[in-house]
């Protein structure tokens, strides 16, 4: 074998491996339930203010990660707004936009019409504390700030964010041991 084949099948072989690690280490399942879900003070969406997760300790939250250019984002929207109407007094319904425009975002709710809090995550860094892997991705959160389930992906049907929100909604908003789903 010459030098040029060494090199070039050297380089390849690294890169190679170095692929093989990257896809290995995100199959990890990222932020676990139980954990303590990390905060970010970030912008409002309408612009002018700043919120934070922490502003939320002491409720339920179900915080979405979305994106107006996200297909299946713009299909649960209406169903999260709805859930959000219907069980406001026990779960506050939280958006987070991520990695987007600031007017593609302000026109997605004014497009769906919701009055949910939202915040902007322009970069894209919280997302990437939250271990996500795409959009949408939802965290359901105790009033002390754990993870008590994640959905990577869209919720298929009203029933499902429903579903999904079970602890919260029981009598008291109890979460029961193992509560995890």
């Amino acid at each position: 074998m010459n030098l040029k084949t060494t090199v070039v099948t050297v380089l390849v072989l690294g890169l190679l491996g170095f692929l093989a690690w990257g896809l290995a280490d995100s199959q990890g399942e990222g932020l676990e339930p139980g954990g303590e879900v990390p905060v970010e003070t970030l912008e409002t969406l309408p612009p002018g203010g700043k919120g934070s997760l922490a502003d939320y300790r002491g409720q339920w939250v179900l915080m979405n990660v979305w994106a107006s250019w996200c297909i299946p984002c713009r299909d649960e929207s209406p169903a999260l707004e709805r859930f959000g109407r219907r069980h406001g007094d026990r779960v506050t319904v939280l958006g987070v936009d991520t990695r987007d425009l600031s007017t593609d975002a302000l026109g997605f709710i004014e497009e769906f019409g919701l009055t949910y809090p939202q915040l902007r995550d322009p970069d894209g860094s919280y997302a990437d504390a939250l271990e996500t892997t795409g959009v949408p991705e939802s965290f359901l959160i105790s009033p002390s700030g754990q993870l008590i389930r994640r959905l990577r992906g869209p919720f298929a049907s009203a029933p499902e964010i429903t579903r999904f929100s079970a602890p919260a909604l029981r009598p008291a908003g109890g979460v029961r041991s193992g509560g995890a789903g």
